[in-house]
């Protein structure tokens, strides 16, 4: 189980209003508790050949209110005309590359192909994040210095 089918499944266990789930696969044991002001997931991997126990504690999202579900509609049919960047890595995003220079990039900023968007450090290590298209900056949707996940929204680029 990845954690994309982990995330809906928050997702759908928060919608549907249950206060507790427990679900027991080969490998994966996973409880969902809601309603209560300490809302936690626990997922419990079982150990594969001597592999240790992972065990990932994290706060189930609140299911969004009817009014934000409609403004949600609105704004990604603006937004897609644009080509959104993406994160590669879970990582600390960097609008700098170090505090005393300035930003990669600023809304509004032109871009090539191959242009340093920004930098995820991960482990210690910093990773330069590039551009996969030509365009302009629309919009940076990530605060720096904050956490990033994978796959998760860095960028909106305008292509024309």
């Amino acid at each position: 189980m990845d954690l994309k089918e982990i995330q809906n499944l928050i997702k759908f266990v928060a919608k549907s209003g249950a206060s507790e789930v427990k679900l027991e696969m080969d490998d994966v044991k996973i409880t969902i508790r809601t309603g209560s002001d300490n809302e936690t997931t626990i997922v419990q991997q079982l150990p594969m050949q001597a592999a240790p126990v992972v065990q990932q504690q994290a706060p189930i999202p609140a299911a969004p209110s009817a009014p934000a579900e409609a403004a949600a509609p609105a704004a990604s049919s603006e937004d897609s005309k644009y080509i959104t960047i993406k994160s590669p890595i879970i990582g600390t995003f960097y609008r700098k590359p170090s505090p005393d220079k300035p930003v990669f990039v600023e809304v509004g900023t032109e871009v090539k192909e191959g242009d340093v968007l920004c930098v995820i450090e991960a482990m210690k290590l910093f990773n330069e994040i590039e551009s996969e298209v030509s365009g302009k900056i629309v919009k940076v949707l990530v605060d720096d210095s904050s956490p990033v996940e994978f796959d998760q929204p860095l960028f909106l680029v305008d292509p024309s």
